[in-house]
This record gives structure tokens, C-alpha cells and sequence, in this order.
């Protein structure tokens, strides 16, 4: 029995890394995305459409490593 509660909370632990590691990734890289955006209207307001639809597709591949991250949490939680 204690074998399978040790296994049990390696596995928990396994996701909350996993979770953590998704989370700080997404944090970092939307903040980053976000920041460049900014300060290239910043710099240049008549570029704004086009840097509005690169922001956008940076934003979802950034989400897009964090809902990897949750799958890959869940994935490890049913094995």
C-alpha cells in the first residue's frame, strides 16, 4: 500500500511541475509579446494593423504552450 501512495504523489508532483513550468513559460513569453507589441506602436502609430495581426498570432502560440502544458498535466494524471 505504501508503494502505491509514494507512486500516487510522485505522479501529483510530476503535474504540478508540469503546470508550473507551462504557467511561467506562458507568463513570460505573453509579457514579452505584449512589451514588443507596445513599443512598436510606440514607435511607429501607423504600423498598428499590421503589428496588431502579428500580435495576435504571437498571443495564441504563446497560450498555445500553455494549453499544451495543461493536456500534457492531464495526460500524466490519467496514466
Amino acid at each position: 500500500m505504501e508503494d502505491a501512495s509514494l507512486a500516487i504523489a510522485i505522479k501529483y508532483l510530476g503535474v504540478g511541475i508540469t503546470m508550473l513550468g507551462a504557467t511561467i513559460g506562458a507568463g513570460l513569453g505573453l509579457s514579452r509579446v505584449f512589451a514588443t507589441w507596445l513599443e512598436g506602436i510606440a514607435r511607429n502609430p501607423s504600423a498598428d494593423a499590421k503589428l496588431s495581426k502579428t500580435g495576435f498570432v504571437a498571443f495564441a502560440g504563446t497560450e498555445l504552450v500553455l494549453l499544451l502544458g495543461f493536456v500534457v498535466a492531464i495526460m500524466l494524471l490519467n496514466k
